[in-house]
């Protein structure tokens, strides 16, 4: 059984995972690295470890580092969480080979559904629908082109070997696809060590919907539902609610059995997400899998009542699932506001001191942060500071009660997208649930361009 537990990340999902811990009486190992040392998550660990520098080469990419400090603490356990090496083939294969559990699914798997033209090919013989596009990996900006003419412009650029908007790029020509394909090829290649693509055929007016799967290792899938997550910036989210409010209830179901089929396809296990792009007419194709707990995930713990970090926990100690799919209701609804420390016009980050810091509170809000007041937001990771999450009864409510908590959310000393998130949520077309992964590109994008010219 599963006593100790080292969190090989940092900041709010560190604080998340610790959270669930502590309730189940398993002990903590935080680590971190030197611009870490003063944040929450540290403080809140059983033990913790210094990794390293700032960069993240220095520390939460340090495999060795990180499977060393596993072996001081004498842990049992190593989870993930998202992003750094959640999605890494080798660190989990590093975990198993010395014997310490790896929070997640298999190596195998990992490395299976990571390789983004892997994944759309397994899916494909799965009979899962995917969006048309190239069956292999192009590496040459002429290999883009005549696969892009083939498959008929607009087309997405993508990274074959990561996510996370890295590498990703929309184009409507040869020309913008040749130029595009260097720039992200090279990006890509710095990110993921791997500077091969792939194109996709770009579906307009597309919505963002992904389905929460869990999985034990006795042959037990479920699905949580789906979570819509188009309003995005840069292919990042900002805004993510659960349910959806554009798919009606026979392509919510549809979706749930689609979504299993393909984790039992893959022979998957533990915490996984499967993401759809789901046209006008709400047909979905298969848009990738994300083998590891998803930063919203907590909306879907809001309209289930289900903690995923535990079930992932539980899974990984070999137990069953304790409920079926017909157990599974949806109780309200949620919406996350992802808060960066970020200009609301240019979209830059903002690092600097927090001078002053003050969370709304309710019986309605949740709230997932990684920094404290008089705290140094730093360059060096993603510019997230916290998520706020609010749930109620209908969406209209969860809306209106957003905008209350957004009015009473305070940082100050640095700038923060609070005023962009208000001014999506009030939009009379958001409100509607039309809200296309185009969104912020139509609806807020031009209005900044306005304030830059005043």
């Amino acid at each position: 059984m599963i006593k100790k537990i080292l969190i090989a990340n940092r900041g709010a999902i560190a604080s998340r995972i610790i959270r669930t811990c502590k309730r189940l009486n398993i002990k903590t190992v935080a680590v971190y690295s030197e611009a870490d040392k003063h944040t929450p998550y540290v403080a809140m660990a059983d033990e913790c470890f210094l990794l390293g520098g700032p960069r993240v080469h220095e520390s939460y990419l340090n495999i060795e580092k990180i499977i060393d400090i596993a072996q001081t603490a004498h842990v049992d356990a190593i989870h993930p969480g998202y992003g750094f090496l959640s999605e890494n083939a080798d660190f989990a294969r590093k975990c198993e080979s010395e014997g310490i559990l790896f929070i997640g699914p298999n190596s195998d798997v990992i490395e299976k559904m990571g390789d983004k033209v892997a994944a759309r090919k397994t899916m494909s013989n799965a009979g899962i629908p995917i969006i048309p596009g190239t069956k292999q990996a192009v590496e040459t900006s002429e290999e883009a082109i005549a696969a892009a003419q083939t498959i008929g412009y607009p087309v997405m650029l993508k990274a074959a070997a990561g996510g996370g908007g890295i590498g990703m790029q929309v184009v409507d020509s040869d020309e913008a696809l040749k130029k595009a394909f260097n720039s992200n090829s090279e990006r890509a290649k710095n990110f993921f060590g791997n500077g091969a693509m792939f194109i996709e055929k770009k579906i307009t007016n597309a919505h963002h919907v992904e389905v929460q799967l869990l999985a034990d290792k006795y042959g037990n899938t479920i699905h949580l539902f789906e979570r819509e997550c188009s309003i995005q910036r840069r292919n990042q989210k900002v805004i993510e609610e659960a349910p959806s409010p554009f798919i009606q209830d026979s392509t919510r179901k549809k979706m749930g059995n689609v979504a299993v089929k393909a984790a039992k396809a893959i022979n998957y296990t533990n915490a996984g997400t499967i993401e759809f792009l789901v046209d006008e007419k709400e047909n979905f194709y298969f848009l990738e899998m994300n083998t590891r707990i998803q930063v919203e995930h907590g909306v879907t713990e809001e309209i289930t009542h289900i903690d995923i970090v535990e079930e992932q926990i539980n899974i990984a100690n070999g137990k069953k699932l304790s409920f079926s799919q017909s157990d599974i209701t949806i109780h309200g609804h949620a919406i996350e506001a992802r808060i960066y420390a970020e200009d609301p016009v240019t979209f830059f980050p903002s690092p600097g001191e927090i001078t002053a810091f003050h969370l709304p509170e309710a019986e309605h809000i949740r709230h997932e942060v990684t920094v404290a007041n008089r705290m140094t937001v730093t360059p060096f990771y993603d510019p997230m500071i916290g998520k706020l999450i609010v749930t109620s009864e209908t969406r209209q409510e969860a809306i209106t009660n957003m905008l209350h908590a957004l009015d009473n959310y305070v940082i100050k000393g640095i700038k923060t997208n609070i005023p962009m998130v208000k001014n999506i949520i009030e939009q009379e077309k958001f409100q509607s649930g039309i809200t296309p992964t185009s969104f912020v590109e139509e609806y807020y994008i031009p209005k900044t361009k306005k304030l830059k010219e005043e």
